[in-house]
């Protein structure tokens, strides 16, 4: 094998043992009551690993036969894509606005207001649960139905489930074929959540109201939507994904689902800062220049440091990269002191776990206090 063939074998192989351990610790939690919520913020990530792990195998020999079904393939590809935020190059801003705004708010709002017999009792019905751990929210129910990739209306219909869970069985079985077990491995960040930390009851609001209470105030509702999805992801890894990790030694899938968080994030808030900037107020405005003007946000999002982001992303090395300097037995196979020079693995580590928690820590501010 090439250095790329092991590159791209290893990446693979880690990220498959990791959903397989995921799986195992998941099942443990589920009589807590919390593992949907776990999977609501877990969903873009195992489809990430799936469809650009599947996309290789195919590459790789195309007789291969079909490990998915067509409609599984379909929802991998649309959840694996929510990931990319505003860099969806199918959707971009105003499409990603125009999904929410078009078919995720309608669908909640059909399924879940205008039920009640007494017409007078219509405002207090809710059409947005949000999700929170330690007191931040992770998630919320739109943000779950874009992560999920169904159609919304068809994932709120009555008896979805099975639709749901066939397709997760399928992620399982192709998981297991790359090699998941889940009867050993290190436990993962789930066996390291508390349930008492969930929220130990409904938390449900009036997605009209809410939405325009938070971020950039009452005026830019859906992008509002979008931004609620960002706090999620940043929440997410933030406060759980890294639970559990041994500072000592960098666990490549932890790593990868941080990072690519983070990337994404941070370049999707820049593409509105530079593309909309007539629909953002003031401290939106110096917010989102806060949370990308540090010198650890500039370091990750630097141009000539993307290959790194892509070789996690889809596997395989750049092309221009000197392959006499990648090394399969190191920390993220050595890329680190390539594109990062002034870092070993260790040190940038360190750099983005402080870019994540600053930056969370800057979304929960913004989304708390909009300027009206």
């Amino acid at each position: 094998m090439t250095v790329r063939d092991d590159v791209m074998a290893l990446g693979i192989g880690s990220d498959a043992a990791y959903a397989g351990r995921f799986s195992r610790d998941l099942g443990a939690l589920r009589a807590s009551g919390h593992s949907g919520t776990i999977m609501f913020c877990s969903a873009p990530y195992l489809s990430l690993f799936v469809h650009e792990s599947y996309s290789k195998l195919k590459r790789i020999d195309p007789a291969l036969p079909a490990l998915l079904s067509a409609d599984a393939e379909a929802i991998v590809a649309r959840s694996r894509h929510s990931l990319k935020l505003f860099e969806d190059n199918r959707r971009g801003i105003e499409g990603q606005l125009a999904y929410f705004r078009d078919e995720i708010s309608p669908a909640h709002a059909d399924r879940f207001l205008n039920n009640t017999w007494l017409k007078a009792a219509h405002f207090l019905e809710t059409d947005l649960g949000l999700y929170s751990y330690d007191g931040r929210i992770i998630s919320t129910t739109h943000a779950a139905t874009f992560h999920l990739g169904f159609d919304p209306v068809a994932l709120l219909e009555e008896g979805s489930g099975p639709n749901l869970q066939s397709v997760y069985e399928e992620y399982g079985r192709y998981f297991r074929g790359l090699g998941a077990r889940t009867d050993s491995g290190a436990k993962t960040f789930v066996s390291h959540l508390d349930p008492m930390r969930f929220d130990q009851r409904e938390n449900d609001v009036r997605s009209t109201k809410y939405y325009g209470q938070v971020f950039n105030g009452k005026g830019t509702p859906d992008i509002n939507r979008l931004l609620m999805v960002f706090r999620g992801l940043m929440n997410f890894v933030d406060s759980m994904v890294g639970l559990g990790a041994d500072a000592n030694e960098v666990e490549y899938t932890v790593f990868k689902m941080r990072f690519l968080t983070l990337y994404q994030v941070l370049g999707s808030l820049q593409m509105l800062h530079d593309e909309r900037p007539g629909d953002l107020n003031t401290q939106s405005t110096r917010l989102i220049e806060k949370i990308t003007g540090t010198w650890s946000a500039s370091l990750i999002m630097d141009r000539s440091a993307k290959p790194f982001r892509n070789t996690l992303m889809h596997y395989n090395l750049d092309s221009r990269v000197d392959l006499a300097r990648v090394d399969a037995t190191q920390p993220l196979f050595g890329l680190v002191p390539i594109y990062f020079p002034s870092h070993d693995a260790a040190s940038f580590v360190e750099a983005v776990d402080s870019c994540i928690e600053e930056t969370a820590s800057v979304i929960e501010e913004w989304a708390t206090v909009p300027e009206q």
